[in-house]
């Protein structure tokens, strides 16, 4: 007998990266910052005391919000703290989305919001991107036409890398009548130089809700906070009727707080990484690894004709570097691979060498 409801019983759960237990192995296959957090994030823990903990946090995290208003130009009121940013996009669906309506999300994209789908029970509507990876020239007339509740789009793009321009998140919020999700987990590694900037448009545009996530660019995967930004006709309901108690932690709230207040170790770290995103395109473009343009912390690699990207895959694996291939249509042959250190970089292209040639 199973008491699962039907939807549930049906469905696929979310399948994450492998997460090795060995220290030895390069982890490329997740998405983190090769480098650690902030120094001032250290000294925040260390200063934790333990009988601090026989108390509950601070329920709205009022602390986070008034700096992250700060670092964002916004008010606390916009801003609403959560246990990583996977936890946004479930209270976005619980809130805003009745059982039955539908989503829009693009083909491919995050793999988590099919599930998150599946678990509301709602009906989910898959718009293919080109084969360069754009957007369809008519999304935002599929989008009116569809009568959607809510439309998720990860932007930098995963798993590709592409960026939407600012001007074109806005026009979609203009002619959507639904809740637009701007999910901005890698945003922080987007070049200085495409003036990429939708936090301004929560004020012209009471349905978007933006998604931001302290795992990536600031270094705290394992930490688990995330946070919405957004206009406070979407912020409200979230904060006040469907979120859980107390659901970011004391220890997370005073971390999370001392690393977005170290803007200039993080800012540092997210050049670096651009930098070496640069690099490591040229040196996989020149084995033959062809990549297209990318604004995140990772490269989308088109595998030769002659060769298995699966097969790629677990001969690095062999050699304990490890990468992201997705069992999905579009996605077959093509691996994801993270940015790491420059030595975890080098690594990677030597052993890649090794593996095509052999």
């Amino acid at each position: 007998m199973s008491f699962e409801r039907k939807n549930i019983a049906n469905m696929q759960g979310y399948v994450p990266g492998e997460q090795p237990k060995a220290h030895t192995v390069i982890k490329l296959n997740t998405n983190e910052n090769p480098y650690p957090a902030s120094p001032a994030v250290a000294d925040a823990l260390a200063k934790i005391r333990v009988e601090d903990l026989r108390r509950y946090p601070q329920a709205i995290a009022e602390d986070f919000r008034q700096i992250a208003a700060d670092v964002h130009g916004v008010d606390a009121e916009n801003i609403i703290p959560t246990n990583g940013g996977d936890e946004l996009l479930r209270l976005a669906l619980t809130t805003f989305v009745e059982v039955g309506d539908k989503i829009i999300v693009t083909q491919p994209t995050y793999s988590l919001y099919p599930v998150l789908a599946e678990v509301q029970n709602c009906i989910l509507e898959e718009i293919p991107l080109r084969d360069d990876w754009s957007i369809p020239a008519d999304f935002a007339e599929s989008l009116i036409q569809s009568r959607a509740k809510m439309c998720i789009l990860v932007n930098p793009h995963a798993p590709t890398g592409c960026l939407l321009p600012s001007a074109y998140i806005e026009k979609l919020a203009k002619s959507f009548e639904g809740v637009l999700v701007i999910d901005e987990a890698y945003v922080d590694f987007v070049d200085p130089k495409e003036s990429y900037n939708c936090v301004p448009l929560i004020d012209s545009h009471e349905n978007i809700l933006i998604l931001r996530t302290l795992s990536k660019g600031y270094a705290l995967a394992g930490l688990r906070f995330g946070y919405g930004i957004s206009n406070k006709s979407l912020a409200n309901p979230i904060m006040f009727k469907t979120r859980d108690s107390y659901n970011t932690d004391h220890v997370s709230q005073i971390l999370a707080c001392a690393a977005l207040q170290a803007q200039d170790h993080a800012q540092a770290n997210w050049e670096k990484i651009r930098n070496s995103r640069s690099d490591l395109i040229t040196a996989l473009n020149e084995l033959g690894l062809v990549t297209g343009a990318s604004q995140t912390n990772f490269v989308l690699v088109q595998v030769p004709a002659n060769h298995s990207a699966i097969n790629i895959s677990q001969a690095l694996k062999d050699q304990n570097i490890l990468v992201r291939h997705f069992r999905q249509p579009r996605l077959e042959d093509k691996l994801r691979i993270s940015i790491g250190t420059e030595k975890e970089n080098r690594a990677l292209l030597s052993a890649l060498r090794g593996v095509l040639q052999g």
